[in-house]
């Protein structure tokens, strides 16, 4: 975000070109000597990552906590630090199997005479990582762990919207790793833009699609491949055929943990046209039971800044004066017009149209559009249409359905009766497609994406198939190679 992006009152001190220059070429000079660090060696890295979160983690939610103004620290807790030391001792289950070569099949006949085909998995070198606000530990340290499961060092620039825990993370990494192992970058926006454009062997961006074309942009002068981790509207499928109760729970769950900014957070729900009055009744249920009171309430997590407060609070207004119905889920009619934080109560907007900016732009925060269908394959139609989301939700028993969700659609995932939980399944790609990201990190697939896949190729020592094949051509050479 810091590409461009919002621009707010930043109190981290920006860090020059030439010092993230400087710490890069100290990361890099490892692998003058070797490309091939210890699988025990990425154990240890991974291990202290571990360590650090376990032995910090009070501190962490405290100053994630600060940063965001009202953000609960069980909530940190759970999507932030657990679940990145459960990550963490997943890969350390793994990597044994991961760093292992791949075994290929050798052409005929060079098999036959003993040669061999393999894929060796390489790390690139130095992976730069451009973490982002909503999660700032589970997504800076999260796919740090398999980066360096693939043998790389890494330079991590974390967000200047939470500076609280940005400059904690700096402190805790500069205690448990060396300088030729990890560097946290912190800074404004010309430290973002500079990051963008130095020398890595990798880049991994989490944002914005919109700063995501800027860094590919920036890391491209240096022919960087990128992996990006982007968001996007990610549409909802209610069924006619689907415990509507539950369904609900669960998108308006997603709707209001970390007051939706969240990349996997559900961004606009189709309901059945006859299912739509029930579904805004239910809704004001859960609210009014998870939330009763929401303004002074620590367990809903305020808006991160002014500027997002304020850019939610015009898809609201723009909704609302294009025709829309505007639907505030306020338990206790609280009056938001003055507050300590940046609150902004779960909010309907009912019957949507397409000229409405709450229907063109992500919306990561607590404002879910309800459109209506009677006929399910115009729903499909409809989602095919849109930018390809980081996922797609289904909610409902019908297999066909169901089945036509997964295979007739495009996204990053398919997730069917549930929420957010693909992220928690550590053997699963976490990833993307076209505008919400390419590549992916978490599982095996996160190893492979931050690993060079090297060719190799061991060849048979009997014969030179070249003078079989190979000038003066001849009849015979033709005969032969037809054979090969």
């Amino acid at each position: 975000m810091g590409l461009g992006g919002i621009s707010i009152k930043n109190s981290l001190a920006d860090t020059s070109f030439e010092t993230m220059q400087d710490k890069l070429l100290n990361l890099k000079k490892p692998f003058l000597k070797s490309f091939n660090p210890t699988v025990e060696s990425r154990k240890d890295r991974i291990r202290r990552i571990i360590k650090l979160i376990e032995e910090n983690s009070e501190n962490i939610h405290k100053a994630i906590s600060k940063d965001f103004g009202s953000r609960h620290e069980q909530l940190s807790q759970l999507t932030d630090t657990l679940s990145t030391v459960a990550h963490g001792k997943h890969v350390l289950k793994k990597i044994n199997s991961w760093v292992k070569p791949d075994k290929r099949k050798a052409r005929f006949p060079l098999n036959l005479l003993g040669s061999k085909a393999l894929v060796h998995h390489q790390p690139y070198g130095v992976v730069g990582i451009i973490s982002p606000w909503n999660f700032p530990v589970a997504l800076s340290l999260g796919p740090l762990i398999e980066v360096f499961a693939a043998g790389n060092n890494a330079m991590m620039k974390l967000s200047e919207f939470v500076p609280e825990t940005s400059k904690l993370m700096a402190d805790l990494v500069n205690k448990y790793f060396s300088e030729d192992e990890l560097v946290i970058i912190n800074g404004g926006t010309q430290t973002s833009v500079d990051f963008t454009t130095l020398d890595f062997d990798h880049l991994l961006y989490t944002g914005s699609t919109a700063v995501g074309k800027k860094v590919c942009a920036a890391a491209a002068n240096n022919l960087v491949p990128v992996t990006m981790e982007l968001g996007g509207k990610s549409p909802v499928v209610v069924s006619n055929q689907s415990n509507l109760k539950k369904s609900v729970n669960q998108i308006m769950t997603g709707k209001t943990v970390n007051a939706g900014q969240i990349c996997v957070a559900p961004d606009y729900a189709f309901v059945p046209t006859e299912s739509q009055d029930e579904f805004v009744s239910l809704a004001r249920d859960f609210v009014k039971n998870s939330f009763p009171t929401i303004k002074n309430n620590p367990d809903y997590t305020s808006i991160i800044h002014l500027n997002h407060y304020d850019r939610l609070n015009a898809l609201i207004e723009d909704a609302k004066n294009k025709g829309a119905t505007v639907v505030e889920l306020n338990p206790a009619n609280e009056d938001f017009s003055q507050q300590e934080h940046h609150k902004i109560p779960p909010t309907l907007i009912l019957n949507p149209t397409d000229d409405m900016d709450v229907m063109k732009e992500e919306i990561f925060g607590p404002i879910m559009p309800i459109k209506t269908y009677s006929n399910f394959n115009e729903v499909v139609e409809y989602i095919n249409f849109q930018p390809k989301a980081l996922a797609v939700y289904y909610f409902g028993d019908n297999n066909k359905e169901m089945n036509t969700v997964i295979n007739d659609t495009s996204s990053g995932q398919a997730v069917m009766n549930e929420w957010g939980f693909q992220y928690a399944f550590e053997d699963l790609p976490f990833g993307g497609v076209g505008p919400s990201g390419s590549g992916a990190y978490h599982g095996k697939e996160g190893f492979l994406n931050f690993s060079h896949n090297k060719a190799v190729l061991k060849g048979q020592k009997l014969i030179n198939l070249w003078s079989l094949i190979g000038a003066p051509f001849t009849e015979k050479t033709d005969k032969m190679a037809k054979k090969f």
